[in-house]
């Protein structure tokens, strides 16, 4: 198996909505993407699949060390392989891949966030700079750009936390703010009972409807910070944000029951937000 396939099978198989804007791009920008997708996924993967927290945080420092070494031309990894020929004409950095590690390492080392602050920080590591590189692949020309692909990556991370509250909560996660649970007096034994009568609640809806209206604010001000003369090249970013935003409508409308179960929309739901954001242009 070739670097190439490796990463395109490593992203085929991940299921994100994130494949799904990829088809779209022309084929350089497409192995970058898919390159760099692979790589952030097979970081996370050290942090979702981590039974012994030494182990996982050894295979986190050999994958800073691959980054190191392959910034100084010596690429091992075939996610390295495939990536470090195209990080040159998209602007791709060592500092870029650093934060993504920092980013898991932060999973590693803590299971709680004391406010919304604190988040955001996180937030900016494993969603922001993923944004960031993102932009710069499918093309840019103004740095203003950078501003929305990092807000927009902070509404895309927030909506994957609403969802994955049950899934983090088993594993003894919670991404909700401590202050914002104190606010709506929800205790984070509630949280992680994940079920009745500790569970779903008036104040859990209320928590949760809070945290889905600031995910909304973030998608209007990342589309309004978006350039007019950046939107075509952006289009893919566009996608990601409708199926991200149809997710987050979806939860809602099925009453945040997120602690039992996790909501998805189907590969050819999201093929068609793809498919009609790239005919619509929006």
């Amino acid at each position: 198996m070739t670097p190439q396939q490796y990463v395109q099978d490593k992203a085929a198989r991940s299921g994100s909505s994130f494949y799904y804007a990829f088809l779209f791009l022309p084929p350089q920008r497409r192995a970058a993407i898919t390159a760099f997708y692979a790589f952030c996924r097979e970081v996370d993967d050290v942090v979702d699949e981590a039974v012994d927290l030494s182990v996982a945080a050894t295979k986190l420092a050999w994958w800073q060390q691959e980054v190191a070494g392959s910034f100084a031309g010596n690429p091992t990894h075939p996610v390295m392989r495939a990536l470090m020929p195209l990080t040159d004409p998209f602007g791709i950095r060592q500092e870029h891949l650093e934060a993504v590690i920092e980013g898991c390492r932060i999973d590693l080392d803590q299971n709680r966030f004391l406010d919304f602050p604190a988040l955001q920080k996180y937030c900016h590591l494993v969603a922001g700079v993923v944004g960031e590189v993102a932009c710069n692949i499918f093309g840019r020309t103004s740095p203003d750009t950078v501003q929305y692909a990092h807000r927009l990556g902070l509404a895309m991370q927030l909506t994957n936390i609403i969802r994955d509250v049950g899934d983090d909560a088993r594993r003894g996660r919670i991404y909700l703010p401590i202050s914002e649970l104190q606010q709506f007096g929800v205790k984070a034994h509630e949280l992680l009972a994940r079920q009745s009568p500790w569970g779903y609640s008036d104040r859990f809806t209320a928590l949760m409807q809070h945290q889905a209206q600031r995910a909304h604010q973030l998608f209007d001000e990342a589309l309004a910070l978006l350039p007019a003369q950046d939107h075509s090249s952006q289009r893919p970013g566009l996608m990601m944000a409708n199926i991200y935003r149809s997710l987050l409508r979806e939860i809602e409308t099925g009453g945040f029951q997120v602690l039992h179960q996790r909501t998805s929309l189907t590969p050819l739901r999201k093929l068609w937000i793809a498919a009609r954001t790239q005919w619509s242009g929006r």
